[in-house]
């Protein structure tokens, strides 16, 4: 098996894609059991965040695998495979692990370094382990990618960089109210994690009152008690947009909540020399309403506008420390999964000696039928204390080899000399440029897929 790592981000698709590919908690496990059912793709982890929708895969097969997750992701999406090929990225075998360790210590983050992302690898590892989707192979590069997120942020000062994106919405939202939060009244609409980070955020800098509202009343009026503030049923959610200045939206809501007409009628319900309300949007999909960015009054500041704003984020040197932590964990990874390749091997050498071993013994029990029990016995010990000896120093030694880079052609050249059947993969063909197929599923031009030999 090998990693394959698919997906769309702020950085390749706009959030209108990124919301025909979002995938509901509710829609989770169901996503994953179709994932896994799929004819190359073994085990499987899906992350859907406001910034982000990646599939990471254990795939026999290059070609097959990413077909596999492009069907599903297609399907979605409610999009031909070929709508989504310019905005999907892949990633195989080491590029993959580089690039879940790079989103785990927030290098790929639109806000570099925030460590929200990491309790969404968390969260989607937790899904998959629910789901039963992971297995040997995703358990072991989860489990080090959040333990190389919180080296990333134990031992560096990425942090500094790493304000929440809801910080730095909030920081762009006071541009637009004379630089200043403290004292305005806000709203967050939305009481999940990145509504509880807004009211956090909103509590810390100063703003309020503070007004939150939810679907699930009793989850809204919880996280009002913890910060002080007022809970007020989505009924009444129209005055409330009339009596604030800044109103953070990150719902699950498969519909805009913000619509044009409950944005329109809490405007004509607002005192026009208050100034602008501020709309951040953080959800995906969108929770306001396209049309309402257009209203006189209104500032809408969304993802999309997020990722423009901040392309060119601070903190270079705490990045490129982060970038070698990373860059010496992919390695260590790396060693493992080529020490984890040639077990297989090892077990198969072991095997046909103990098949040898076993012939030679019954063999010897029908030419030589005057030997008692306890000889055979001795002779059956004798045997194989030989055969483990002789084994011994070359298992050992082929498994350090194959921990080193290119370490994969030792276990291939045991397999040779003593002909051993190991199942293996299917090979990796050329990959083409971006071309429907006749299936309809997209082939990708992927620059970190050998182009040529087979998948071990």
């Amino acid at each position: 098996m090998k990693l394959l790592v698919v997906g769309a981000s702020y950085r390749t698709a706009p959030v209108a894609t990124l919301e025909q590919l979002a995938v509901a908690p509710a829609d989770l496990t169901r996503t994953l059991d179709r994932l896994i059912a799929q004819p190359y793709v073994a085990e499987a982890v899906l992350v859907s965040t406001c910034n982000r929708v990646e599939v990471y895969a254990a795939v026999s097969g290059f070609h097959g695998g990413l077909g596999d997750i492009c069907a599903v992701l297609a399907d979605q999406a409610g999009a031909p495979p070929a709508a989504l090929a310019s905005h999907l990225y892949v990633h195989y075998d080491a590029a993959a692990v580089d690039h879940v360790f790079r989103v785990a210590a927030g290098l790929d983050s639109m806000v570099v370094g925030e460590a929200q992302i990491l309790g969404q690898l968390r969260d989607a590892y937790h899904w998959a382990t629910g789901a039963d989707s992971a297995g040997r192979l995703l358990h072991e590069l989860m489990q080090q990618a959040l333990r190389v997120g919180k080296r990333a942020h134990a031992e560096t000062n990425i942090d500094r960089a790493g304000q929440s994106v809801v910080t730095a919405a909030l920081d762009l939202a006071a541009d637009h109210l004379d630089g200043e939060l403290s004292g305005r009244p806000a709203m967050v609409v939305g009481a999940g994690a990145m509504g509880a980070l807004g009211v956090a955020t909103l509590s810390r800098l100063g703003a309020g009152p503070l007004t939150v509202t939810n679907r699930g009343a009793d989850r809204a009026v919880r996280l009002a008690e913890s910060y002080g503030a007022n809970a007020v049923p989505m009924a009444e959610l129209v005055d409330a947009l009339s009596t604030v200045d800044i109103v953070v939206a990150a719902t699950a809501a498969t519909e805009p909540v913000l619509t044009l007409d409950r944005v329109t009628r809490a405007l004509a319900g607002r005192d026009a020399e208050r100034g602008p309300l501020v709309l951040l949007d953080l959800a995906v999909p969108r929770d306001v309403e396209p049309g309402v960015a257009d209203l006189p009054g209104v500032e809408v500041i969304d993802i999309d506008r997020m990722a423009a704003l901040l392309a060119d984020g601070p903190a270079a040197a705490d990045a490129a420390e982060v970038a070698r932590i990373v860059a010496g964990e992919v390695e260590s990874f790396l060693s493992w999964l080529r020490g984890a390749d040639v077990a297989p091997t090892v077990a198969a050498l072991r095997g046909r000696a103990d098949d040898v071993v076993t012939a030679e013994l019954r063999r010897l029990a029908q030419r030589r039928p005057d030997l008692d029990d306890d000889q055979r016995a001795e002779v059956a010990r004798t045997v194989h204390r030989v055969v483990q000896r002789l084994l011994h120093q070359p298992t050992v030694r082929v498994r350090q080899l194959a921990a080193e880079p290119g370490g994969d052609q030792y276990a291939a050249l045991l397999r040779e000399l003593f002909d051993l059947q190991v199942p293996q993969t299917s090979p990796v063909d050329t990959v083409p440029d971006v071309v429907e197929n006749a299936d309809g599923r997209p082939s990708f031009d992927v620059v970190d897929v050998p182009p040529t030999g087979g998948e071990r």
